[in-house]
């Protein structure tokens, strides 16, 4: 995917635009799908990344997501947002993925190397402030962190990314994931505090 390289206007990355968008895109308009895409693929590379554990592999496993949209997106009704339904195919095609690695018997994930200090802080509820001096041990923290979200089921990491990252909220969680939204708020609740625990028991933090 080379669109990261395409500049996007304010009135282009406006939720208002996005209908416009989608239907240029149903025409055929290559023009339109490479602005789709440059619109989502660092969502879509982020949450693979973190999903899965593993950077070439969201690279991949992107680009079948864009070929799913693009053969799919006269099935989009636009009940809800654009971006909400590619977050159900990211997820989708994470556990599929997974899966496949289990029958073969694969490692389940390998290191989060790459979650940023932003979403390490939404995550665990630091303070986004630090100093020179704190680098190695944000990078010992985000070790930890990410051993504690490897550690959760599939289930309980989707919804607490789609949450504490992506900043989806229980409704939107529950658009994405086709669950009713009590299930959303549960599996997030155990979610929470199965990082926490992790988090514990790798000396990240106090119970």
């Amino acid at each position: 995917m080379a669109s990261g390289e395409l500049a996007l206007s304010s009135a282009e990355r406006s939720p208002a635009a996005e209908p416009a968008l989608v239907e240029s895109c149903r025409r055929g308009d290559a023009h339109a799908f490479a602005r789709l895409v440059a619109l989502h693929e660092g969502m879509v590379l982020g949450l693979a990344t973190r999903l899965l554990g593993d950077a070439e592999e969201a690279r991949d496993l992107a680009q079948e997501v864009f070929l799913q949209v693009y053969r799919t997106l006269g099935r989009f009704e636009g009940r809800s947002s654009l971006r909400t339904w590619i977050y159900r195919i990211v997820v989708n095609q994470c556990r599929n993925r997974q899966r496949w690695w289990r029958r073969r018997r694969r490692a389940a994930e390998r290191p989060l190397d790459e979650i940023s200090a932003t979403d390490e802080a939404r995550l665990v509820a630091v303070s986004a402030a630090e100093s020179p001096f704190d680098r190695l041990a944000r990078e010992e923290r985000a070790r930890r962190v990410d051993s504690a979200l490897r550690g959760l089921s599939f289930e309980h990491r989707a919804v607490l990314l789609l949450r504490e990252v992506e900043g989806l909220s229980c409704e939107e969680m529950a658009a994405t994931l086709g669950l009713p939204v009590g299930t959303v708020k549960s599996r997030l609740s155990r979610g929470r505090e199965g990082l926490r625990r992790g988090l514990v028991s790798r000396g990240g933090e106090r119970p």
